[in-house]
């Protein structure tokens, strides 16, 4: 066991660095489970780093120019809880001791919006690695954007711990290559080399040199082997930020649960209690001055307190330097508060483009380049890219270079074929503020990027996925390329819109929705085959898709006889056969139905006048799988879909014998009626 904070067991230094620890152990206790471990030996590195280099503010977490820290080893949430907590952020003791409780703002994994300072949501390890890349590249971009000469108004640092696991999930691969590729200097990472995992020592899994791999990438690489030196750290730190042509990783050697004379160094101290009697002990061995839970020194608390002077003092700096710019840069400072506040610029909507008749077919994915390419002159917030698919996702800004070292003020983004990292970095380029990030890819590699997708959406961030080759429409590339169950995997996410446009004109109509969306992620799922335009003097217009589904073409003569229901490629196919129908005397109205999640947002009576439960005889087809449809279609409907993977073949082949062609609609729906009310 390290002895070097132990050797002057009454220092104030040590007092404060103890206090992480029994704050850490006690919350746990109290909880009945947790991850006591980390924070314990993580707790001299939170000290040097929260009392020492980060500029931040516990009065104003907000602050524009303030460094950002992310946990991504979650489960270590008491090591942030506590540090909020000492250095006087609005959580309480009370908050601390209701650790994993229902309502308390300390839940087990930090929660981006529920607690004060938290700056991501993080608990799947590597995540918050790839968040932090992002942040560090908003960074970069603001600060090349907005930056003049003698005014340096977006300058902090992004600082992130992770853990051994963190750095075995791929996602830390991909985003740290990402990053290393970009050297991005302000970034600033600990690895906290302990050694253990949940299993028992990393050994049994891992012989990875992590401080190689990073040189690897092209990051400057650090090493602490003393977890417990509190100058080594600081000077490590010190020299990081010193560093600005390239990340850096500082490499600290900790002790799990260091302190605990049992439990030190073992699994047992990775996700559970230690006990009240190895509490006990613990405190007994690290010298600290009671045994009664949660019991905070008073002089360790105001060393702690002395953050927030220093942050009031901080900022009003800042805010001084910041005057000065207003007032030499009057119009870069006001696009920058509009910016960093999310809202969006006067007639920012007036470029975008009308398609007509002469326009002919075209792919939903390249109508969207096409309104990408009119967004991009009225929103310079507007900034992402795609996993080496630009060509085909059709997602470059013909009118901007490429974001790249050296050349942050660019917008488009080379994410490489990474799409996990690029996923995480969308979510720390929205966290950061300033900008609205885009990434794209195929629909079926939606699968790669489910958990930050996910994640995007519990924090309700504005990130917008265009994702394209939306279904066996791609044709000849076969079934490992041709989506079938994304759809349904989408739109089961909460607080995720999905939408799926049937033209151009509704492509034009989600981008308006996804920029409008400024409180949760949005996925466009886009053709690669061309679909017909749909003449909305005859049909109802494209607007109709803000409401997630509309009548599209009502039937004609009276009430419907049955209503058919579909969204993108697939509405061209049942209006096919609202004309067959119609041939045969059958009335059938057409809703377009782009987004199910927007639909059930809508009211009862809007929802009952596209859809009304008198008539009962419904058919939904889309081609993908067909869970999401059953809601919509009721108990007398039918949905046709896929239940299979596609196959390798020119698309239309494919529709035909998959059966989603109009004649198939047809033959359903007299089936249907012939059956009666049933």
């Amino acid at each position: 066991m390290s002895t070097s904070l132990t050797k002057n067991v009454g220092s104030l230094q040590e007092l404060c660095v103890n206090a992480v620890r029994v704050l850490a152990m006690d919350a746990v206790e109290r909880a009945g489970s947790g991850h006591p471990g980390t924070p314990m030996g993580l707790a001299p590195l939170a000290y040097v780093l929260w009392t020492r280099h980060l500029r931040h503010n516990p009065a104003d977490p907000a602050w524009m120019d303030r460094d950002r820290f992310i946990l991504s080893a979650g489960h270590a949430s008491l090591l942030l809880y506590s540090v909020l907590y000492l250095t006087g952020y609005d959580l309480g003791l009370d908050d601390i001791k209701s650790f994993r409780q229902w309502g308390s703002r300390t839940p087990g994994h930090p929660e981006y919006g529920h607690t004060s300072g938290v700056e991501a949501t993080t608990g799947p390890l590597g995540q918050g690695v790839g968040n932090a890349v992002g942040m560090a590249i908003a960074e970069a971009h603001l600060g090349a954007v907005f930056n003049r000469p003698g005014h340096a108004i977006i300058h902090h640092h992004t600082y992130f711990v992770a853990s051994d696991g963190d750095l075995m999930e791929g996602i830390s691969h991909e985003a740290a290559a990402l990053a290393g590729h970009l050297r991005l200097g302000k970034l600033i990472g600990f690895y906290d080399d302990n050694r253990i995992t949940i299993e028992g020592a990393t050994s049994l899994a891992t012989s990875t040199d992590a401080a190689r791999r990073f040189e690897a990438y092209g990051w400057h690489v650090q090493h602490v082997s003393d977890g417990n030196d509190i100058d080594a750290i600081d000077q490590a730190i010190t020299t990081a930020k010193g560093v600005a042509d390239r990340p850096s990783l500082v490499v600290v050697r900790t002790h799990i649960a260091y302190g605990s004379p049992n439990k030190q160094d073992t699994p047992e101290a990775h996700g559970a209690p230690l006990g009240m009697e190895e509490i006990e002990l613990t405190k007994e061995n690290i010298g600290w001055p009671s045994l009664e839970p949660f019991h905070i020194p008073e002089e360790a608390l105001e060393e702690w307190r002395m953050c927030r002077d220093l942050g009031i003092s901080l900022q009003r700096e800042w805010e001084q330097r910041y005057a000065a710019y207003t007032r030499t840069h009057p119009n870069e400072a006001r696009e920058l508060a509009r910016r960093m506040s999310g809202s969006l610029p006067l007639a920012w909507e007036s470029t975008l483009p009308r398609f007509t008749a002469s326009n002919g077919s075209v792919a939903t994915r390249d109508a969207s380049a096409t309104v990408l390419e009119a967004l991009a002159s009225r929103l310079p917030e507007l900034m992402g890219g795609s996993a080496d698919l630009a060509p085909s996702t059709k997602t470059l800004i013909e009118s901007s270079d490429d974001f790249a070292a050296g050349e942050y003020a660019e917008r488009n983004m080379h994410f490489g074929i990474r799409e996990h990292a690029m996923g995480a970095a969308l979510n720390g380029i929205a966290l950061h503020g300033g900008i609205v990030p885009y990434g794209a890819t195929f629909l079926v590699f939606a699968d790669y990027m489910r958990p930050p997708i996910r994640l995007a959406a519990m924090m309700r961030k504005h990130v917008i996925y265009v994702f394209t080759h939306d279904s066996i429409g791609l044709g000849e590339d076969g079934p490992t390329h041709q989506p079938i169950e994304q759809l349904a995997g989408l739109r089961s996410v909460p607080g995720l819109v999905v939408i799926r446009p049937a033209d151009a004109g509704e492509t034009v109509e989600a981008w308006r929705v996804a920029i409008n969306r400024r409180h949760g992620p949005t996925a466009l799922a886009l053709t690669r085959q061309k679909v017909p335009f749909i003449d909305r003097e005859r049909f109802a217009p494209a607007a109709g898709l803000a409401m997630g589904a509309y009548i599209l073409s009502d039937a004609a003569g009276g009430e419907p006889d049955v209503i058919l229901i579909a969204s993108g490629s697939e509405v061209q196919v049942v209006l096919n056969a609202q004309e067959q129908l119609g041939a045969l005397a059958i009335r059938a109205r057409v809703v377009s139905a782009p987004s199910l999640e927007l639909f059930a947002q809508q009211s009862l009576a809007y929802r009952e006048r596209v859809l009304p439960r008198a008539v009962r005889h419904r058919i939904a087809i889309e081609a993908a799988h067909p869970t999401s449809w059953y809601r919509w279609v009721g108990d007398a409907g039918e949905v046709i879909g896929l239940d299979r993977f596609g196959s390798s073949a020119p698309y239309h082949r494919i529709y035909q014998e998959f059966g989603l062609t109009p004649d198939e609609v047809v033959t359903r729906v007299r089936a249907m009626l012939a059956r009666g009310g049933s």
